[in-house]
């Protein structure tokens, strides 16, 4: 399938405007296996000081692929992985790949329920979990009543260096669980007893799945996407293809130099496809570093322990969401760091407000370049161009390499619409995934044919500018109508994120007698500051229309947000219906 260039006078200089096929037509495993081949001796993960090669942690994804064929796992079953970002993790991705098996990353903050839900609506037959008094328990406790056959727990010992391990394991300090069953297995005897001879799979990229991920279930149960290897390899390459960087001050930009001159710092979860793709995966396709980061918020205060993992290990590129860039900007320890390592930043996963950008980049010296993506698309679909001069701030930029995207009606999904109109946009591309696993209904309401294309309707309102940048204004759900008015919750919280007290915003519509909906704002002001309604009141009075203007306004300690670090609108709004129905 080959893109029409996409129309702009701005693309950037020596990116080509599509990916050749061949290029993309691999089984997702082949990264590392070529990794391992042109870079065994270079170290692609490190936590906590241990570190492993390339070559190494492919012998491992071979152990675990050998012991997944001989007890019974078959091409095409689901093996679920419920796992922090651990040294373990890629091997055991890969090594459920090279089984011909499909990923099914699961959120390991989840209730035993939550879990439960996911390995009977995916089918797993095995999980990974992690050696540890929350996490294990909660794995034994969700497989009851599924087809879960076996459970493989990780230890960190074995990933740590000898000392830290001993010390660790004579002073108490290396998490694992109180007991174990006796059924279930240990990752490092597993990985032991295993040949490293991986099975002979045949595996047809376009069509066999690798992985089942879990979309958010902002809109009731969570549905998993069913994502091809192509998928995750075509957006590989095309971030290959997009990404440049000024490596030395004073030179011009390059593509990311591969080989083990960057390091990637793994502050996103793994079980997401942000983090997954555009951070372990990326690293690995890349033969670069990997800083395994299980806790973000670890630390005291809390991103401390990030914090000291960039000046550390010298991270150069970090993928994010904005309610990190707001953690980093807002530590009140962060002049005490040296952060000068990190070159690029990738935002994504919400829209990313130009004043937290701009804090951002004063304190690093690092570029952020804002892109987007869905889980339905392996995740990325859009990017700024990385030279800051090229980008343009509040955009999402524009689609990759071989790439299609249209702004098209509300209300059918199948009509363009012209150049700076708000509709739904639609993505076509070799990323985007097979479908929903099991929801035929699903699939029929956001699948669209247009001029002979398939196109995923993504759920967001946007629009595309003269220039061609594309501009997300919000979910088409969370669009509040105020009298007759479009009102898109981000447009707001642009505007009061340049408030100076304010650390983080979430607005959302409610019921309203007048107007059909108000505005309410929910704010969190930064560490011992203070404003009152009255302050806020009058900024938005300076800084945005009436019908803008929030309603209501509530001040928290905190907002809450997910695990990825989305602020969630859904459960503010959630919880103004409840005291609605009291």
């Amino acid at each position: 399938m080959v893109a029409t260039s996409w129309p702009t006078d701005k693309w950037p200089q020596g990116v080509a405007a599509d990916i050749d096929p061949a290029e993309y037509e691999k089984p997702l495993f082949s990264v590392l296996d070529e990794s391992a081949r042109d870079y065994p001796n270079n170290t692609y993960t490190i936590f906590n000081d241990g570190s492993r090669t390339f070559a190494q942690v492919k012998k491992t994804a071979d152990r675990l692929a050998n012991y997944l064929a001989s007890a019974g796992i078959k091409k095409g079953d689901r093996v679920a992985i419920f796992l922090p970002n651990l040294p373990h993790f890629p091997a055991v991705f890969f090594g459920i790949l090279k089984a011909g098996a499909v990923c099914v990353t699961c959120n390991p903050l989840y209730t035993a329920s939550e879990l439960n839900y996911q390995l009977n609506d995916s089918g797993a037959k095995l999980v990974f979990c992690m050696d540890h008094p929350q996490f294990y328990p909660t794995a034994a406790e969700a497989i009851k009543n599924t087809g879960v056959e076996t459970v493989i727990y990780c230890n960190v010992k074995s990933y740590l260096p000898k000392v830290k391990g001993f010390l660790g394991s004579l002073l108490g300090k290396i998490p694992k669980a109180d007991s174990h069953d006796p059924s279930h297995l240990s990752f490092d005897n597993v990985v032991a007893s295993a040949s490293p001879e991986p099975p002979q799979v045949s595996i047809d990229p376009y069509e066999d799945p690798a992985l089942i991920i879990y979309t958010g279930g902002t809109t009731g149960k969570p549905k998993g996407a069913v994502l091809s290897h192509t998928n995750f390899v075509y957006d590989l390459k095309a971030l290959e293809e997009w990404g440049e960087l000024i490596h030395e001050p004073g030179s011009k930009p390059e593509k990311l130099r591969k080989g083990g001159f960057h390091t990637y710092l793994g502050v996103l979860p793994w079980y997401h496809s942000f983090g997954l793709t555009v951070c372990m995966l990326a690293s690995c396709s890349s033969g670069s570093r990997l800083i395994c980061i299980p806790d973000p918020r670890a630390g005291n205060p809390p991103f401390t322990e990030v914090l000291q993992a960039v000046q550390k290990y010298k991270a150069t590129i970090m993928p994010a969401v904005p309610t990190i860039f707001v953690a980093f900007t807002n530590h009140p320890n962060i002049d005490q760091f040296d952060l000068t390592s990190l070159m690029g930043c990738f935002s994504g996963g919400a829209p990313l407000p130009p004043e937290v950008c701009k804090q951002f980049e004063e304190k690093t010296g690092a570029v952020i370049f804002e892109g987007y993506g869905l889980s339905e698309t392996a995740p990325v679909v859009s990017s700024n161009p990385t030279d800051r001069n090229a980008r343009k701030i509040g955009t999402i930029g524009f689609p990759m390499p071989g790439t299609d995207v249209k702004v098209v009606d509300l209300e059918t999904g199948q009509t363009e619409l012209p150049k700076g109109e708000d509709g739904e946009l639609a993505v076509s591309g070799p990323q985007v995934m097979k479908g929903y696993w099991n929801r035929p209904e699903e699939n029929q309401a956001v699948f669209r044919y247009i001029d002979g294309r398939r196109y995923f309707l993504t759920g967001d309102i946007g629009n595309i500018d003269e220039e061609g940048f594309i501009t997300i204004t919000d979910r088409k759900k969370d669009m509040i109508l105020v009298g007759g008015f479009n009102v898109y919750p981000r447009d707001i919280e642009d505007i009061l994120y340049q408030h100076p007290k304010i650390q983080l915003v979430a607005v959302v519509g409610i019921p309203d007698e007048k107007s059909g909906e108000a505005v309410k704002a929910y704010i969190q002001l930064k560490p011992d500051e203070q404003a009152t309604e009255d302050d806020i009141r009058q900024f938005c009075k300076d800084n945005m229309a009436g019908y803008k203007r929030p309603k209501y306004i509530e001040f928290r300690n905190d907002i809450p947000v997910s695990p990825v670090g989305k602020v969630l609108r859904r459960v503010l709004r959630d919880e103004e219906m409840g005291k609605k129905e009291e």
